[in-house]
């Protein structure tokens, strides 16, 4: 991935997101990752404001000097200049839709502002920063590989995750043994993110299924995935791809057509617990 600016996002840019942005730092150089840029702002910040006592001591437990962070108002220059952000609220990504469409996302669960607390009310902040940040580190730094033996466990689990009617791993292996499959998986050392599962049958491709683990979604993670199925089914003379989604899974259907799928049909009940149809969705490679 090249060049990435991500900003991190709270309300005055004193605690949570100073002490998010050192630590994603730390994390990237850790990673050997190159070409990104780490910032962070607030909603309402004061421009020069230093970090707090409490951020800048806590920080020290991670190796990082946030000593000379000076705070930095949200403004258009680095709106434009983004292109992630992640917020520490729900509450701070509404107030950054109103003024752009850039991809916003928020933390899991969203982080308390830790302002006016002691030592161990930061410590417990930092903590959970420096946990979802992992997760955002592995999502997007993931790697996408050919499916293999050693990942049927990690897809079983994203299966149970994700599916009210999930693959068993019997299923799932069978798949290495399918001359028509095409598998892929999203993987970040020896953690499995997610999956996509292709088959391919006389020059036509049909997505039979793909999953992200919930703490690693909003990152890219499925584009990417899509993105390698649909470049491969392509390279072997495919004249389409084509998928079946829930006809409420509005987030879905939003990255399909994102990437230039049609709704070319729709089947009754074609899901069940719940029962639900199911938009037949196209890409035409021809």
């Amino acid at each position: 991935m090249n060049n990435l600016n991500i900003t991190f996002v709270c309300t005055g840019n004193t605690c949570r997101s100073p002490m998010a942005e050192g630590i994603f730092k730390k994390i990237v150089e850790a990673r050997n990752i190159n070409d990104i840029e780490v910032r962070s702002c607030g909603i309402s910040a004061f421009d020069g404001d230093t970090a707090t006592d409490e951020a800048v001591e806590v920080s020290k437990n991670f190796d990082i000097d946030i000593s000379s962070h000076r705070s930095t108002q949200l403004s258009y220059y680095l709106v434009e200049q983004t292109d992630l952000f992640i917020c520490m609220t729900e509450a701070h990504a509404r107030a950054l839709r109103s003024v752009t469409d850039k991809k916003i996302r928020v933390f899991g669960g969203g982080i308390p502002d830790p302002y006016g607390g002691d030592l161990s009310v930061y410590k417990a902040c930092a903590e959970k920063i420096y946990t979802e940040l992992n997760f955002v580190a592995d999502a997007l730094f993931s790697e996408i590989v050919p499916f293999k033996a050693e990942h049927i466990d990690g897809i079983s689990l994203i299966e149970n995750e994700c599916f009210s009617v999930p693959w068993t791993k019997e299923s799932i292996e069978a798949e290495l043994h399918n001359d028509t499959a095409r598998f892929l998986v999203a993987v970040s050392g020896e953690k499995i993110i997610g999956y996509i599962g292709v088959h391919e049958v006389y020059g036509e491709a049909y997505i039979a299924n793909i999953a992200v683990s919930e703490k690693y979604r909003g990152y890219g993670v499925a584009e990417r995935l899509m993105a390698a199925a649909e470049t491969g089914a392509k390279e072997r003379n495919c004249e389409f791809i084509s998928l079946e989604v829930r006809k409420s899974n509005i987030p879905a259907i939003s990255l399909y057509e994102k990437r230039g799928y049609q709704l070319v049909g729709e089947r009754k009940n074609f899901y069940s617990n719940p029962p639900e149809n199911g938009l037949i969705m196209t890409l035409n490679f021809i």
